[in-house]
């Protein structure tokens, strides 16, 4: 049976902003290896929309970029929006039906299956899907943004805390 993981890189205040809290070397390699070791992603249509960046390749890249291009573009993702009519390479639509979908990958799969995006995250929170929250946190103080938890937080026991480079700590929490 997969597990379902929602992590995501927040201020200390609790906001996503891919554009305000940038991966250093050693925070950009765990998201490579990461990346190389889920099962699958299912994702919000806007932060599929932003992810979508690695699916050409830009010839300013490093090393490590096209690494983590090749780990994304691999994986089977599942897009759950009502407003797409088309998803890229390695992704499938969900348009309808969602839990039945989610619980389906969860039974026939085995491994971590990623979460992104905070609503997307919410509702499946709300019908008891996510079984663990990584939360990410930068130095950084935004004061404004998309919080990590888009509506009222569950209650959850910590089951670790870890460094991940110089200046980011994730926790990492389950249902309690």
């Amino acid at each position: 049976m997969a597990k379902l993981i929602f992590g995501m890189n927040q201020s200390l205040d609790g906001y996503v902003d891919h554009l305000e809290m940038r991966a250093g070397p050693a925070l950009f390699r765990h998201w490579i290896e990461h990346v190389h070791g889920l099962t699958g992603s299912v994702y919000g249509r806007r932060m599929y929309e932003i992810m979508r960046y690695w699916d050409q390749d830009h010839p300013e890249w490093s090393a490590e970029q096209h690494e983590f291009a090749a780990a994304w573009r691999r994986q089977p993702k599942w897009v759950v929006s009502r407003s797409l009519k088309s998803v890229g390479p390695n992704a499938t639509l969900v348009e309808d039906g969602i839990e039945g979908v989610i619980r389906g990958l969860k039974d026939r799969l085995v491994g971590e299956i990623a979460v992104s995006g905070p609503d997307l995250a919410r509702s499946l929170t709300d019908i008891g899907l996510i079984d663990e929250y990584r939360l990410y946190f930068h130095p950084v103080v935004l004061g404004r943004g998309t919080p990590f938890f888009a509506g009222p937080r569950p209650p959850l026991r910590l089951v670790s805390t870890d460094p991940v480079g110089e200046d980011v700590i994730r926790l990492t929490y389950v249902p309690a």
